[in-house]
This record gives structure tokens, C-alpha cells and sequence, in this order.
């Protein structure tokens, strides 16, 4: 289970990455691109809650790209506003949490497809980690653009790497997860 303890960290600390982003912005902001094939967080947010309910329902036993899904309608512009679009980024990562409390280590090298190629349920978690983080830095990104206020540091504030690794240093060596930093205890 340490895989997939280490997995589900990594998916929670990119989720509260991009919640944090998202409250630095107002509402507007939501739906600003910076050009016509620029996407707005609105619509990041769409297809990445359009991907996650394709991967993730019935992720063992059906292929990740489902049949029901309209992965062309995710890009298209609407306007959302902040509780529609939420709803839709909460429901995504509970279907992504749900599957994940689902599989076991003795499942970690199973196939599943994903349009027909065969991945190890590991491999396929590599995937959606990677998709998932490259869409969350696109939503800091266009938070930091578009914020009016001054910016809160998500991670290491600019100019404070001696200080952070100071602290590190300053504790014994130990097996900790480096998302621990990051991650808001509920």
C-alpha cells in the first residue's frame, strides 16, 4: 500500500495546489484566456473533471475513455460560475479518491485500457498523476497572471529556500512524505 498511499498524497497535494490558486482569483478570472486558443481555468477544470469521471468510473473493469464522454465539449467556452464549476472540480476528485480507495497492491499490475492500450493499474496512475499535475501548474499559472492581489506562495515563497531548508535540516533524518508540507490536514 505504500504506492498507492504516496499516489493518493500526490493527487490530494495537487488538488489543494490548484484550491489554493483558485481562491487567489476572483470570479471573473474564472474565465479569462489569455487568447482564442488559450484555455480559462474554466475550461481546464471542465476537461480534467470530464477525464477524471472517464478514468475513473469503473476503473478496473471498463476502458478509460468512455463512450459517454464529450471530451471536445470540455474545451468549449462557458461561463461557470465559481459554486458550478467547484461542484464539478469536487465531484471529479471524489471519483478519482473512490477508485484509488479501491484497488489493492495485489492489483498494481493488473491491465486496463485506456482507448484500447493496455497500462498496469500502476502505469495508469503514473498517467493520471502527470495529466493531472501538468493541468493543475496551467491553474497556478493563470491564477498568478490574473490575481489582483498580492500572491500567497503555494509551495517555497520566492526568496526563502535557505530558510525552508534550514528547518529541513534542523530535523533528524526520517522517513517522511515530501507532499506532508503541502497537504492542509482536515
Amino acid at each position: 500500500m505504500q504506492y498507492l498511499d504516496s499516489a493518493k498524497r500526490q493527487f490530494m497535494m495537487y488538488k489543494q495546489l490548484a484550491e489554493k490558486a483558485l481562491a487567489q482569483i476572483d470570479d471573473q478570472e474564472l474565465n479569462w484566456q489569455a487568447n482564442e486558443d488559450s484555455n480559462s481555468i474554466v475550461v481546464i477544470i471542465k476537461h480534467m473533471w470530464g477525464n477524471m469521471l472517464s478514468r475513473w468510473t469503473d476503473f478496473m473493469t471498463t476502458d478509460g475513455e468512455k463512450e459517454w464522454r464529450k471530451r471536445d465539449a470540455e474545451f468549449e467556452n462557458e461561463t461557470l460560475d465559481r459554486e458550478a464549476l467547484m461542484k464539478k472540480w469536487d465531484e471529479g476528485w471524489q471519483c478519482v479518491f473512490n477508485a484509488l480507495d479501491s484497488i489493492t497492491d495485489d492489483d498494481l499490475d493488473k491491465i486496463i485500457y485506456i482507448r484500447n492500450e493496455g497500462h498496469t493499474v500502476l502505469e495508469a496512475i503514473n498517467r493520471q498523476i502527470a495529466h493531472y499535475c501538468y493541468h493543475v501548474g496551467q491553474i497556478v499559472y493563470v491564477s498568478k497572471l490574473r490575481s489582483s492581489k498580492e500572491w500567497n506562495s503555494l509551495t517555497i515563497p520566492r526568496n526563502k529556500s535557505a530558510d525552508y531548508n534550514a528547518k529541513k535540516f534542523s530535523q533528524e533524518k526520517g522517513k517522511r512524505n515530501f507532499t506532508d508540507d503541502f497537504i492542509e490536514k482536515k
